[in-house]
């Protein structure tokens, strides 16, 4: 696995290639999620126009995450091989024809599998944007343009499910699919325009050297380390995303109005760890910045946790909670991802779309694990408070997995 160390220093021995403008790798790359919770608030309006139940919109959002999931494994080594820029276009035309097809639905199960397809093509950014990061930019660099790219992506789901509602509530739920099917024009067209191919393309890149790669990154405590240290870190909040609608409604009392508003000021914390990782990445050590901004969230889960089991929850104090925890998360990743894609230079679109699966798988195992309990707000914070601990331990592996490895 010698091959596999040194995520500093392997990639410093070549000339990189000219970045392209970050404001569309962040474009680029929130896309894919923003069609994730822009269609959340339009769910009922669908179900009423198509005959649907309920079960069946859920699907809607199922399937797209499961095709976010899916989809990244596959994106990270295709660019490997044939480059970035063809594959990502690709994917965005994807993205733009299943966008225009779900706008053109006449039934739940057409509107469902357009879904699908629109994950499978809005995911190549997630991977793909990443990816050019970590192609123009050196370790601590690239950890500093990923927080900065956090910056703007984050702004997507805060926003996504007021934009949704509005455009429901004033032209209906298929106009959700108008904006979408418009994004994808333009992010074809900026990427046409304006991203050059920054990839070292492989020779060969066929499905046994892709289950190759796949088998050293799993095999390398470093990037398994900063994989699941990552997504315990991060997409574990998708416990508390699943949760909030029973806690606030049920268990708190809350009209459903208010929702968004305290998911967008809660979201809000990522944006703030986003910036703060800017400042300090190339100053502080990553392992310092992920052990330390982890324990933050740590110290607020626990503190949620406290809160349920003595019954002492308030709005505001689930929100400024909440607020830490995503901050200390929103420092954590920049930080984990520039690590984990960082192993082998040589796959780094390979690494993306492996960090990419395992950050969506976490997500979904952490949002079932929250599911499982009637008290929600118990469930949730458990789940957080574990998921820290994890990553804690996950990113201890790691850094000494790095440090004997060089």
């Amino acid at each position: 696995m010698n091959d596999m160390s040194g995520p500093t220093r392997a990639d410093e021995t070549f000339t990189r290639p000219l970045s392209p403008p970050l404001w569309l790798l962040a474009l680029i790359t929130f896309s894919g999620t923003l069609a994730m919770h822009i269609f959340v608030p339009v769910l009922p309006l669908a179900a009423d126009a198509l005959a649907a139940s309920p079960g069946e919109m859920q699907l809607t959002i199922s399937f797209y995450i499961f095709g976010l999931a899916i989809g990244q494994l596959f994106y990270g080594p295709l660019s490997d091989r044939y480059g970035r820029r063809p594959i990502l276009m690709t994917g965005l035309a994807v993205y733009t024809v299943a966008s225009l097809a779900a706008l053109l639905s006449p039934s739940a199960d057409t509107l469902i599998v357009a879904r699908l397809f629109q994950a499978l093509g809005g995911c190549a950014g997630l991977v793909i944007g990443r990816a050019v990061v970590r192609d123009t930019s050196a370790t601590a660099e690239a950890t500093r343009r990923l927080a900065l790219m956090n910056l703007m992506v984050v702004i997507g789901p805060g926003l996504a499910p007021i934009a949704g509602s509005a455009l429901g509530e004033f032209a209906g739920w298929r106009s959700v699919f108008v904006f979408l099917c418009l994004l994808g024009v333009a992010n074809t067209f900026f990427t046409w325009r304006l991203l050059p191919e920054t990839s070292r393309k492989t020779t060969d890149q066929s499905a046994g050297l892709i289950l190759r790669n796949y088998g050293k990154l799993i095999r390398t405590p470093a990037f398994l380390g900063y994989a699941i240290g990552g997504g315990c870190a991060t997409t574990s909040f998708y416990a508390f995303v699943g949760a909030a609608p029973f806690i606030f409604i049920n268990q708190l009392h809350r009209p459903t109005e208010e929702i968004g508003f305290y998911l967008g000021l809660i979201v809000l914390g990522f944006w703030v760890g986003s910036l703060i990782t800017s400042r300090l990445a190339g100053r502080v050590p990553t392992y310092k910045l992920l052990v330390r901004s982890n324990l933050v969230s740590l110290i607020a889960a626990i503190a949620l946790l406290a809160a349920a089991i003595t019954g002492n929850l308030s709005v505001f104090l689930i929100v400024g909670l909440m607020f830490v925890f995503t901050s200390g998360a929103g420092v954590a990743s920049p930080a984990a991802l520039a690590e984990a894609i960082g192993v082998n230079p040589l796959i780094v679109g390979s690494a993306s779309g492996l960090y990419g699966f395992l950050q969506m798988a976490i997500g979904a195992v952490c949002t079932a694990l929250a599911g499982l309990g009637t008290d929600h707000a118990l469930m949730a914070a458990t789940v957080l408070v574990l998921a820290c601990i994890l990553s804690q331990s996950c990113f201890f592996v790691a850094n000494r997995a790095a440090r004997l490895a060089g």
